[in-house]
Order: C-alpha cells, then structure tokens, then sequence
C-alpha cells in the first residue's frame, strides 16, 4: 500500500498537512487544485492546476493513480464514481461525498438512521421559509456550496424571513446549548474505528467559524461517552472510510446533538499534530491505505488557536509577534504558506500545550494577544 500513487483533490492547509504527514512514509502524492500559489504546490512531487468540479480534469488527473482522497468536498463526484467503477480506490467513498455534499440529503440521513438532531424541515426557496415561523428561532443554512460560515443565516423572528435563501435549504430550529464540541473518527478499510478524545470548540461570534478549542472538552464522563458513541455510530452508518470530523451541540439538558459533519481532516483535529500520539493527518493515510490506526492518546491538555486574518488588513502577510511565540515553551506555530492575507482567512494555527489546565488556558490567552496577521 505504501508505494501506491495516491492524488488530493484540493491543495489547500489541509492538503499541505496531509503531506507533511506523507513526507515520513515517503509516500507518492500527487495534488489537483485550482489555484497555482496554494499552498501545495511550492511543496508537492506532483502539482497539477485545474478544477476541483470539472468531470473531465479530475478524471483524466485520477487515471494515473491507484488512491485518490479529498480536502474540500466541493469535487465532481461523478468523475469520482466513474474511476471508482474502475477499480481506482476512492476514499471517502464518492457515496459517502455526495450526501455530505448537500445539508438537505445529510440531515434526512441523520434523520432515517436515528442519529439525534435538531428539528428540520427542507425549504425550496425563501417563500418556503415564511410557512414554518413555528420553527422560529432557527438558522436557515444552504442546501449546497455553504462553508466556513457562508451559506447560514440565523432567522430569529419573522422579521427577519427577509435574510433567507431564495435557494434550495434546510430551516433547523436553534438549539439552546451549552457547549460545542466535536470528535474526529477514523475507519479504516478493514472497519476498525479508532476516535479522538472530544473537544471544545468555541466560534467566532460574526464569522461562525471555529476561533480556539480545547482539548479534552471540559464535559462529564456521561456526554462523553454519548459524544464518542455517536462519532463512531455515524462513521458506521456512513461507511466511510478515512477520517470523519462530527461537530456536535451540548443542550442545556445534556443532550448531545449532531450538528454537521465533514469527510476528512478538520480544523477540529489541527492540535493532535503535537498534542497526540498520532496526528489526525497520519491517522487519514493510515485509514485509506488499510493500514493499521495508530494510537489516539493524548499526552496533556493542549489547545489550538486559529491565526485569521486580522480585520482592516488585505495585502501581502505579515505575522505580527511570531518571535514572541517561538521563544514560549509548547507553542507550536503552523502557517499555511498563503501568500496574501485578508480579513478572517485561515493563514495557520497554534497549538498550545501544559500539563496543567489553568496555566494552558493562560497561555491560550498570551497566544491570542501576542500574533496578528496583518499586512504592511
């Protein structure tokens, strides 16, 4: 398995992960992406420029290969079923891609498989919405294409049915939770399924995207347990193979809730580079390789603090007080190589670690406060 020719769809942050990862298996990776500066392509054996959804260029790019894996879900699926057809190993499988692809078909999915939930209803357009102000307070998200907080829009009365989607949606009921959190489950081609300890994410208030987490969650041994079952229940259900990121809702009432999931490595999973025994991108390539999962342990509490682009700042990037953070005892800067900065991109991440759980949220606070991405 170790010397198959293996291609990603995607050479974005997680695909320059995903190689580093490969670099100490001295694995034959091939990249596909569409941007000729992202951030793969300074550093891939194989870098190809072309569309991620044109059926005609991600045939013809997998052709040549015996593996084929994913970053981003927005890929032509059905190029991805033809060279499955063929006997070219597809992981996540395009199935699997194709449900995940649109939030109206996953969350009817979540649905039949009695995976718990908040309530939905599927809306065709923004006139649709307007019938369900029972449903209200409710966030109404993008059937397809919506990312990274794009695509979802919080309707909080009926006042507010202006904001929705003139676009194919799902209308799900607000949940009020306590915590976010969420679990990264690897399956392998074998079945075996191996999850990471669950962590706590927190999001940025405007731009719904994760802006720190910790690991492990401060939750009870109960939601734990439920959170890690329910990882592990839906890969099942799934039959994925790789890796599947869960994110989940705590209610007030302790009741642990799917929100969304993604079919391959995951913000959520940044800190197990150093803070695990085995890396989630490790994990991906042993997963798809049908090689045996590796260890999830975790060797302390530790932290990860995305590095946005900092707001009023577009232009070639600078990384405001990096000096601060290389001289600071387990904080481990991870920059993503993307040349131009603009407000609230993802140019890298932290991972901050400390055998103790006060003095890691204190210096989760310095990181915080000592870089900015900017421009000069």
């Amino acid at each position: 398995m170790l010397s198959s020719r293996i291609g990603i769809l995607g050479g974005g942050q997680l695909g320059l992960m995903l190689l580093q990862a490969a670099v100490d298996w001295n694995l034959n990776i091939s990249i596909l992406d569409p941007d000729p500066d992202a951030p793969c392509s300074r550093i891939a054996a194989h870098f190809e420029v072309g569309s991620l959804q044109d059926y005609d260029t991600v045939y013809r790019f997998g052709q040549a290969l015996d593996v084929i894996t994913i970053e981003i879900e927005k890929v032509n699926v059905e190029a991805l079923e033809a060279l499955e057809r063929e006997g070219k190993r597809v992981y996540p499988q395009p199935a699997v891609i194709r449900l995940i692809q649109d939030k109206r078909v996953q969350k009817q999915f979540y649905r039949e498989n009695n995976l718990p939930t908040a309530d939905f209803v599927l809306t065709e357009n923004k006139a649709d919405v307007q019938k369900h102000p029972a449903l209200l307070p409710a966030f109404h998200k993008l059937g397809k294409d919506g990312y990274d907080g794009r695509g979802v829009q919080r309707i909080a009365s009926e006042a507010d049915f202006d904001k929705a989607f003139d676009a194919p949606g799902v209308l799900e009921k607000a949940v009020p939770f306590a915590k976010e959190i969420g679990v990264i489950v690897a399956r392998g081609t074998s079945g075996e399924v191996r999850t990471f300890p669950t962590v706590e994410m927190v999001f940025h208030p405007e731009h719904n995207l994760v802006e720190y987490l910790y690991a492990p969650a401060a939750i009870d041994a109960a939601v734990e347990d439920k959170a890690q079952q329910l990882a592990r229940q839906t890969a099942e259900a799934l039959g994925i193979v790789g890796l599947l990121a869960v994110e989940l809702f705590v209610t007030d009432a302790g009741e642990v809730l799917i929100n969304e999931v993604a079919p391959r490595p995951h913000n959520s999973g940044h800190h197990t580079i150093r803070a695990n025994a085995t890396s989630q991108f490790e994990q991906h390539w042993r997963a798809i390789l049908g090689l045996p999962l590796g260890s999830t342990h975790a060797y302390g509490p530790a932290a990860m603090v995305n590095l946005l682009g900092e707001e009023g700042y577009a232009g070639p990037a600078y990384y405001e007080g990096m000096e601060s953070l290389l001289a600071a005892a387990e904080v481990f800067p991870f920059l993503y190589g993307k040349a131009q900065t603009r407000p609230f991109r993802k140019m890298g991440h932290v991972t901050v670690m400390d055998q103790e759980l006060p003095a890691l949220k204190e210096k989760t606070t310095w990181v915080k406060e000592t870089i900015r991405v900017i421009s000069k």
